[in-house]
């Protein structure tokens, strides 16, 4: 039984160090990308190899930072201005974003 137990913390070990981790722009850029709505979250999640589950905690931690740098009603319409720019299929680049919330 305890060589089972050590198989499998063996193999929990090998996941563990193997797991992908994502920069801040790789989050940013799968989170625009399912806000554009071209794909499905669960096309979009496959293709990036993530569970469903992390995409929707991207996009809410992206979301709340937007929030938390401005005041009530301009996080608001900052939100909107960039939720309304990729949905009418304009180019927006992660300097953009940055430059929106920042300013």
């Amino acid at each position: 039984m305890s060589k089972k137990r050590s198989a499998e913390k063996t193999v929990r070990d090998i996941r563990r160090a193997t797991r992908r981790h994502y920069s801040a722009e790789e989050k940013i850029r799968v989170v625009l990308e399912g806000l554009r709505g071209e794909d499905s979250i669960a096309e979009l999640c496959r293709r990036e190899g993530i569970n469903s589950n992390v995409y929707y905690r991207w996009s809410k931690e992206f979301l709340d930072h937007a929030v938390k740098q401005r005041e009530p009603i301009q996080r608001l319409y900052s939100a909107l201005s960039i939720i309304s720019d990729i949905h009418s299929g304009q180019s927006i680049t992660i300097n953009d974003i940055k430059n929106r919330i920042d300013s």
